[in-house]
Order: structure tokens, then C-alpha cells, then sequence
């Protein structure tokens, strides 16, 4: 498929999802490794028993970079041989407009995100999307964070 008929069929989803991702489950080993990988040990993402104790929560809580660097598995766009759109060959983190983080992730939650489209921006050779991303927790009201992120899209 050409950019300009994917780019066609997506100025009719403007104002609309995008994506809605499977539940992915938040286990302790995902939370343990980003603190590793980002140097962030803080008790209430890594120590289980002071959690339990101290925390408002009463448990481990996810960091909120950790849920929003989820964004790329969850919204499908990462997947070898998957592309997001059909001739699609790269896609790049642009950044963000705007991030809150509105709840904490329990250890043991499950989160899934929710992709609407807000604009797409052309430029040679692909486009950029923008998206409202929310990242919902499984029987919370509350979601984990919500995002405006920006990708562009090769093709």
C-alpha cells in the first residue's frame, strides 16, 4: 500500500482510536528491571515488604516512565514483520506535546493503552501522527498516564 493511501484512510480516523492494545500484566521483574536499567531503586517500585508497610498503596508501584515507555509494544508498532501500516519501513519517537501521570500502577495491575488520532503532518517521505495516548489500568476509573506522543512514519 503507498503512503498516500494510508495517508488517505487515515485522515477519515482523525478524532478516533486508533489502537486499543491487549492487557499486559505489570509483574515485579518488569519493575525491577527498568530500575536496573534506569538506575531509579526508589522502595516503592523495588521493595515489596517496605511497600507493604509505608506506601499509601500497600505495594510495589510501577514507575511512570516505565508505563509510558510501554507506549511502542502496546500500540503495535514495534513488531519485526508486523508493520503498523502495509509499506510502512521506519518508525521514530518524535517526542511528546503533553505527559501527566494521573495514577499509580500496582505491581500485579494490568494496563493497556488506548490510542486516538488528534493530526497528522506530512512531511517528504512520511508523516507524523499525533495521539492521545491513555494508558487505562484494568478496574481503575483513573488511567496510569495520558499522553499526547508524536511518531513519524516512513515509508
Amino acid at each position: 500500500m503507498s503512503l498516500e493511501t494510508v495517508r488517505a484512510e487515515l485522515d477519515h480516523q482523525i478524532g478516533h482510536d486508533l489502537h486499543v492494545s491487549d492487557w499486559v500484566e505489570i509483574t515485579q521483574e518488569r519493575v525491577n528491571a527498568f530500575a536496573t536499567a534506569t538506575d531509579d531503586h526508589q522502595w516503592i517500585h523495588t521493595d515489596p515488604v517496605r511497600a507493604a508497610a509505608e506506601s499509601p498503596w500497600q505495594t510495589t508501584i510501577a514507575h511512570g516512565y516505565l508505563t509510558l515507555s510501554l507506549y511502542p509494544m502496546i500500540r503495535g508498532i514495534v513488531e519485526e514483520g508486523r508493520p503498523a501500516f502495509p509499506g510502512l519501513r521506519q518508525v521514530i519517537n518524535y517526542g511528546l506535546n503533553k505527559l501527566r501521570f494521573t495514577n499509580a500502577v500496582k505491581v500485579g495491575a494490568r494496563v493497556r493503552g488506548r490510542s486516538k488520532l488528534v493530526a497528522i503532518d506530512d512531511f517528504k517521505g512520511g508523516f507524523m501522527l499525533t495521539e492521545e495516548f491513555t494508558m487505562e489500568i484494568e478496574g481503575e476509573r483513573k488511567p496510569a498516564c495520558i499522553a499526547e506522543i508524536l511518531m513519524r512514519y516512513y515509508f
